[in-house]
């Protein structure tokens, strides 16, 4: 069993974040002492933790996060983690099209200084 702290580092969530997942019932600790309310958790909670660190790297709300959790088969987080990195690349593609058309518009800009 891990106190939060040192899980926290082995997982690289924050102990504010592990608190969170709790409290939104994501990622609750496998054992909370009822005298001081100290929260361990175990190694079954360890990939669960990089579950959701990985998914929250991957730009998972909180909601998408919670119904991967609730799947606990896990049988549509392939489709999931698909259909967020088309998601992604659509992202990405509006992007550059937002920085050619910045690059033109400053291109415009510096034509028209010329005409002077």
């Amino acid at each position: 069993m891990y106190k939060i702290s040192e899980f926290a580092e082995i997982t690289g969530l924050t102990k504010e974040t592990l608190r969170y997942y709790a409290e939104v019932n994501l990622l609750e600790p496998a054992y909370i002492d009822p005298h001081n309310k100290y929260r361990y958790y175990d190694d079954g909670s360890y990939f669960l933790a990089i579950l959701l660190g990985k998914l929250r790297r991957f730009g998972f709300t909180i909601q998408e996060m919670i119904s991967v959790m609730e799947d606990e088969s896990f049988y549509h987080l392939e489709d999931l983690l698909i259909q967020k990195r088309e998601n992604i690349q659509h992202k990405i593609e509006d992007l550059r099209e937002q920085t050619e058309e910045i690059d033109d518009f400053l291109e415009s800009g510096r034509e028209d200084e010329n005409d002077d």
